[in-house]
């Protein structure tokens, strides 16, 4: 899970920055009704457009996303079961806001909160998963904290797992693109399973998705509205068409038709004004470097997900790609570390910095291995 996050983190922190000339090329960003917003191309990272995207706001509802994502890998690490029965608190009963209505002292599957966190937005199915992951919310809290670090959430402070209002409970328009990403990334299962449904019924109660453009656009599969009456109403969608993805988050508009409508506008955007170069695939190797002291002497470096970058329309056959490597490179050297960066050009002009990483663990080479390697170190 540290090789995942430390993957996603370098291959997300970076933000495109377009030269000069290259920016007289760009096309012009829409303007929407809303407070802050940023759209992400999910295969490189880049950001294509943004506003505000570093300032503080209350996340709302969209605190759940980390929420899901410390349940997901919960799961997967097998601390909890997806058909573990959870015991209801009287605090998860009793919180406010939305909920998907558990009775407390009753047990439900870990399943059946995951619908009614991600589908249903129930406050008291947080509470719930953070309790039987954590023993308690606040230490729960402790953890999204933790993970959003590690993540490279830099702006973010986390109190609760539901997205209630606190004073110190905060993030920004980026941070959640980090954090959307890397569930997608981490948990590309789960995301599809879950994310894309319309509708969850539970306890005799039917409550539909909230995220309205799964009805507008069927390329949306995710992923998950917010709304307090100081955050505004907040939408994070994704959309899949062909071979990109693109990832918005629009953050304080007025109203709920608002929110879908101006996330709706910027995503038709993204995908109209800019264009697919996949330049590398999955775990492909860009490049094999020396390592030195290590058990072996190179080691593979590329991206683990298909490196797609997204140019202005009519500059596909003028993209190029640069590998810069990281030297020397000391063994031991983790999957997933940054070894180098690819530099793009468009048209001749720099267009961005993207971090290659290694693809494979290579570990310290026994005493006369690094002996003989700092000897040749010397004279390199």
């Amino acid at each position: 899970m540290h090789s995942l996050l430390s993957r996603l983190a370098l291959s997300l922190s970076l933000i495109v920055l377009a030269g000069a000339a290259a920016a007289q090329q760009l096309p012009v960003p829409p303007s929407l009704a809303a407070n802050s917003w940023l759209l992400l191309e999910y295969g490189s990272g880049q950001v294509l457009t943004a506003e505000k995207a570093d300032e503080r706001i209350e996340p709302a509802s969209l605190t759940k996303l980390m929420t899901a994502y410390l349940t997901f890998a919960a799961i997967r690490q097998k601390t909890i079961a997806v058909d573990q029965a959870v015991p209801i608190s009287k605090k998860a009963w009793q919180t406010g806001g939305s909920k998907m209505f558990v009775r407390v002292d009753t047990q439900v599957p870990v399943e059946d909160l995951i619908k009614g966190m991600i589908v249903q937005s129930g406050n008291d199915a947080c509470i719930a998963l953070a309790e039987a992951v954590a023993g308690s919310e606040e230490n729960f809290a402790q953890m999204m904290n933790r993970e959003a670090q590690r993540l490279g959430m830099k702006n973010t402070s986390f109190r609760n797992s539901t997205g209630l209002p606190d004073p110190q409970h905060y993030t920004t328009a980026r941070d959640l693109s980090i954090l959307a990403a890397a569930l997608i990334h981490n948990f590309p299962e789960e995301y599809a399973k879950y994310y894309s449904m319309k509708e969850y019924r539970y306890n005799n109660i039917t409550q539909p998705n909230r995220n309205r453009l799964l009805w507008i656009d069927p390329t949306v599969d995710g992923m998950k509205t917010g709304h307090t009456e100081a955050a505004g109403y907040c939408l994070i969608s994704s959309s899949k068409r062909g071979p990109r993805r693109l990832l918005s988050v629009v953050l304080g508009t007025n109203a709920d038709s608002t929110r879908a409508s101006e996330s709706l506008k910027l995503l038709n955007w993204g995908f109209q004004f800019y264009e697919a170069v996949q330049l590398y695939a999955k775990d492909q190797p860009v490049s094999s470097l020396r390592v030195w002291k290590g058990s072996e002497n190179t080691v593979k470096a590329g991206f683990t997900q298909d490196f797609i970058v997204a140019v202005p329309k009519g500059y596909a056959n003028k993209v190029e790609a640069q590998f810069v490597s990281q030297q020397p490179l000391m063994a031991p050297v983790a999957q997933g570390q940054k070894v180098g960066v690819v530099k793009v050009s468009v048209d001749g002009k720099p267009y961005g910095e993207y971090p290659a990483v290694a693809l494979e663990n290579v570990s310290v080479a026994g005493f006369f291995g690094r002996l003989w390697d700092t000897i040749r170190l010397w004279f390199a």
